[in-house]
């Protein structure tokens, strides 16, 4: 069997492996035996293989790895909807109860209950949401 086929299969299995453990590296040394293969179909011999192979994914887990890893890595999921509100303050347009109330977030007004069942917050306070539940914000009394 050509040493070039070996390399092939021995491509294909890291590759493979790549898709199960999903760790960049098993994929790098998939493209090494890859680059290597390509060696091997134009004749080079079985020493100057291995050491390509070893070349190649060497600087493909000490360069390209950490670069890959920099881009997977993503940053913090945004809150998008009704869930970037948490946490956002509003102004109570309407005393808020434990029942009932209205408020501004963010522009928009907004049916709104106290976070504390017993707490009422009179209109011109500053509240926090703290969770939204609906098309009602749950608040609480800034201090």
């Amino acid at each position: 069997m050509d040493e070039w086929i070996i390399w092939v299969i021995l491509a294909i299995v890291l590759g493979v492996a790549e898709i199960f453990t999903l760790t960049a590296s098993l994929g790098l040394l998939g493209v090494a035996a890859l680059l290597t293969a390509a060696g091997a179909a134009v004749g080079l011999p079985v020493p100057l293989q291995l050491l390509l192979f070893a070349v190649t994914s060497t600087a493909g887990l000490l360069v390209l790895k950490p670069i890959a890893m920099r881009y997977i890595k993503h940053p913090p999921l945004q809150r998008f909807g009704v869930e970037a509100l948490v946490g956002k303050p509003a102004y109570v347009v309407a005393e808020v109860t434990g029942r009932d109330g209205r408020v501004r977030i963010g522009g928009e007004e907004w049916s709104a209950r106290a976070y504390d069942e017993t707490l009422v917050i009179p209109a011109g306070a500053t509240v926090d949401v703290i969770e939204i539940e609906g098309a009602t914000a749950l608040v609480y009394p800034r201090e």
